[in-house]
């Protein structure tokens, strides 16, 4: 398709086994995950920026594993604790509010009795999060960091080509093409371009090809090479 006409649906994110794409920036993340390997201590954290798809790998182990996942910004610190050798997840860990550090302080204690598996993830290692009880930081310091790295050429254009797709669009794969080069090499960057793709489109009856893009990035850097 040498065009991409734009339609208003909805927005729908694909989580499935095979929309994850692996590349050498997420090989590490991806096999720990989802492997068979021990993780030391039971627990785990993968870390790394908005977008980078820590969030797509927690949803690959539930489906693995009958995981339980929680919002470390929606934990609330009266619920029960889940049954012995659970495997949990705990998403974005760094935004845990101070009064549920005592739950995951005796979630972590009772995993680590019964067996069971704590996945944590966040855009920064446990190590720097900021604990207010010294000894679920304690805790946490010990646990092993897996970080997913800026996005390779692989990545990036599947990551591009999965943002369109998330919102149902078609784009010429000479669009993915061009944009590789002129875009920052980033998980965010890749995520904008497509928003602002079909905003634009959306907003002005146009279609998501290179001459839009190339606008939307002239006004963004005002230097745009050929």
């Amino acid at each position: 398709m040498a065009e991409q006409l734009h339609f208003d649906l909805p927005l729908h994110v694909a989580l499935g086994p095979d929309d994850y794409f692996v590349s050498e920036a997420n090989r590490e993340a991806f096999a720990m995950v989802t492997g068979e390997t021990d993780w030391p201590n039971g627990k785990l954290a993968v870390i790394g920026p908005e977008g980078s798809g820590k969030s797509h790998l927690a949803r690959l182990w539930q489906v693995r594993t009958g995981t339980l996942i929680l919002k470390a910004q929606d934990l609330d610190p009266a619920a029960d604790l889940p049954e012995a050798g659970a495997r949990v997840v705990l998403e974005d860990g760094d935004h845990l509010a101070p009064e549920a550090e005592e739950y995951l302080f005796h979630l972590h204690n009772h995993l680590a009795a019964t067996g069971g598996l704590l996945l944590l993830t966040g855009r920064r290692a446990p190590a720097r999060w900021p604990l207010a009880l010294p000894d679920l930081a304690s805790r946490l310091q010990a646990t092993t960091v897996i970080p997913v790295a800026d996005p390779d050429d692989l990545l990036l254009r599947a990551v591009l080509t999965k943002h369109f797709a998330d919102r149902q669009l078609q784009p010429s794969p000479r669009l993915i093409d061009w944009l590789l080069p002129r875009i920052e090499r980033s998980f965010a960057s890749a995520a904008w371009i497509v928003a602002a793709l079909d905003e634009a489109a959306l907003s002005g009856g146009l279609v998501i090809n290179q001459s839009l893009a190339r606008v939307i990035l002239d006004k963004a850097h005002g230097n745009l090479e050929e």
